[in-house]
């Protein structure tokens, strides 16, 4: 905890940290999706952008369509085209391995840009992905102390899944032991795709003879594969889900009732950040003197890395107010179709 609580606060303090940094313009970033037709990338991608176009370099990217094979191609191509550093959102952090160690012998830095890529060669860049599963759960728990509870977990592929499984049990442990709470439900979702979490959570839902009185989705798509389950047995609004990232269809759904939170990461924060690193390293400044870093090991194998992590905050009904200001997304989006004097954000 006091790594995390170590590498937040640099976090925090990013901003400031790398603003002042110098950075020899005319440089090369790549940056490689892993699927970009997800709402969230679009906005990291603006952010991305921004900040490299401030130092005066230039963004090139490619797709990789939740394809980990097509990555791998990706990656090359990127380095082809002349990248002086990477930025990668993997889609398989095991697959991804052999192109970062074809970048890192030629001599280009990679940011792992949040998800895990376990290697100690690469930076690793994310929000306290354990944090998230802890404000999910909680905020769950807090709707449904009790019952039966499904868990519809992220990408097997991707240890950000196992980062937030593990958040929420630290939540749930005690009320499981219990026996006040049942897990009757539990899968990872290909792909994060919602159309997977959907065929989960309906394979749940009449395993169990529709008594689930709780869903924990690991993000807003699975949150909103389940509600589309939950909604054809006439359940959605009755029975709290979680997720994470403030997609708008998450946080208008939340407006509704039907979703209970929405851990915000702010991917303008993300994307900036990592442009940042990102220039660093391609000025060919080492991993470990990239400004706010912190030693980490605690990814599946135990590879110690330099890595910085931001701070997420949890959006419920209550506090819809704090992410409209902010400017991420217009009242208008969070509020429609919503009953006028039923949401304070919304009056």
């Amino acid at each position: 905890m006091n790594k995390f609580a170590t590498a937040m606060l640099a976090g925090v303090a990013m901003s400031l940290t790398l603003a002042g940094t110098a950075h020899a313009a005319g440089k090369t970033v790549g940056v490689s999706w892993s699927n970009f037709q997800e709402e969230r990338w679009k906005t990291d991608e603006a952010a991305i952008k921004a900040a490299l176009e401030a130092a005066g370099n230039s963004y090139i990217s490619a797709d990789a369509q939740s394809s980990a094979a097509k990555q791998l191609t990706d990656v090359e191509a990127l380095i082809a085209q002349g990248a002086d550093a990477l930025i990668i959102l993997a889609q398989d952090s095991s697959a991804i391995g052999p192109a970062v160690e074809k970048a890192v012998a030629e001599g280009i830095p990679v940011v792992g840009y949040d998800r895990l890529i376990e290697n100690p060669d690469a930076f690793y860049l994310t929000f306290d992905n354990k944090e998230v599963g802890r404000m999910q759960a909680r905020a769950v728990f807090e709707a449904a102390p009790e019952g039966n509870y499904v868990f519809i977990k992220g990408n097997g592929a991707d240890p950000n899944a196992d980062f937030l499984f593990s958040g929420q049990m630290e939540v749930l442990k005690e009320a499981i032991d219990a026996g006040n709470i049942k897990n009757v439900g539990e899968a990872y979702t290909d792909g994060w795709l919602p159309a997977n979490a959907q065929r989960n959570m309906e394979q749940f839902l009449t395993a169990n003879d529709n008594n689930v009185d709780a869903v924990v989705a690991s993000n807003d798509g699975t949150a909103g594969g389940a509600i589309a389950a939950l909604e054809a047995q006439g359940l959605a609004g009755s029975v709290p889900v979680s997720g994470q990232d403030a997609d708008h269809a998450a946080l208008n759904r939340i407006a509704l009732g039907t979703q209970t939170v929405s851990v915000w990461k702010d991917s303008r924060e993300l994307g900036k950040a990592a442009a940042e690193i990102a220039n660093q390293l391609a000025d060919g400044t080492a991993l470990d003197g990239v400004k706010g870093a912190t030693k980490w090991s605690d990814g599946p194998n135990g590879v110690e890395m330099n890595a910085i992590f931001l701070a997420p905050n949890p959006i419920t009904r209550d506090n819809l107010n704090v992410i409209i200001e902010s400017g991420w997304v217009s009242k208008d989006v969070v509020c429609q179709g919503v009953a006028a004097g039923t949401v304070a954000a919304c009056n």
